[in-house]
């Protein structure tokens, strides 16, 4: 009776340390590998993400008065300067470029196991490495980067990416600055031949709240990416050291978008009051600016 015993124990134990192998050797339930080649969506956001946001248009920023100041002494030929002309996205605002993207595991031969995730896209030529071996994040005092350091997780099918050390940088193409000191993370969703990123940037320098942006993609094996080669040169005849800027209360377009779309200039200004639905209400009771003149055609 006690072997019969002793031998359904044994029966029962190897039992279990099979179910704990399955358990413990077999992917989590629902993931699915973002890797392979993939076209970007603009089906939201069309015009900010291709031509570019438009000066003064603040709406949806949960931005602060600094950076509200910062923007409004932007100039577009800030781009034409040397320094500026080969100028990476942030990796936290690079998702929404104008951008194909490639994504590409690397795994460890001898456990078989992902060490990270690799991304690329064709603007710039900006690459990042999600870490997914468990690695900390460097300290401190560690050099930022366009890209910064970023590590991975899963959560359920979600690969949920925690992004830190980014340089300074813009939250658009209109002068919203982003400080060195934000965080990132974004939670990358695959549904079949669909891309989903739900990139957020936490900056305590210049937001009062995280900014919340998706963006889709659409797979697409068959796509080849050409080389981004960015080399600066010298395209304006400007006086060495000439900063482009506005000095504050100066900047005569702020109001451009809010006249030409009708759109209230205490609407366009931003903060976080203007990125929930309620904020409606409120716009409906402010005055809509006059109209831009109208162009005159050149004879």
């Amino acid at each position: 009776m006690i072997q019969v015993l002793k031998k359904d124990r044994a029966a029962v134990l190897l039992v279990q340390l099979v179910l704990l192998a399955i358990v413990f050797v077999r992917p989590a339930r629902g993931q699915e590998d973002p890797s392979g080649e993939w076209s970007p969506r603009f089906d939201e956001d069309q015009r900010e993400r291709l031509a570019g946001a438009e000066i003064g248009d603040y709406l949806g920023l949960p931005i602060n008065a600094a950076a509200r100041l910062r923007a409004d002494s932007w100039d577009a030929t800030l781009v034409e300067l040397p320094e500026n002309q080969c100028r990476q996205h942030g990796s936290d605002y690079g998702w929404r470029g104008p951008s194909q993207l490639s994504i590409w595991k690397e795994v460890d031969r001898a456990s078989q196991k992902v060490i990270a995730y690799h991304t690329h896209l064709s603007a710039y030529g900006a690459e990042q490495t999600i870490w997914m071996d468990g690695r900390p994040h460097p300290p401190d005092y560690a050099p930022h980067t366009w890209a910064g350091f970023s590590t991975g997780k899963w959560e359920g099918d979600i690969l949920v990416v925690t992004t830190t050390h980014l340089k300074e940088n813009w939250l658009g193409l209109n002068g919203v600055p982003r400080s060195d000191l934000a965080t990132a993370s974004a939670h990358i969703m695959r549904h079949g031949n669909w891309l989903t990123v739900a990139a957020i940037t936490y900056d305590p320098v210049y937001l009062t709240e995280p900014l919340i942006r998706t963006v889709d993609f659409v797979y697409n094996p068959q796509q080849q990416m050409a080389p981004w080669p960015c080399e600066s040169v010298d395209e304006v005849d400007r006086p060495a050291g000439v900063v482009p800027h506005h000095l504050p209360g100066t900047n005569p377009y702020l109001e451009e978008f809010g006249r030409r779309y009708g759109v209230p200039i205490e609407a366009t200004r931003g903060g976080a009051e203007t990125m929930y639905p309620e904020y409606q209400q409120k716009v409906q009771k402010m005055n809509i600016p006059p109209p831009l003149p109208k162009k005159t055609p050149s004879k």
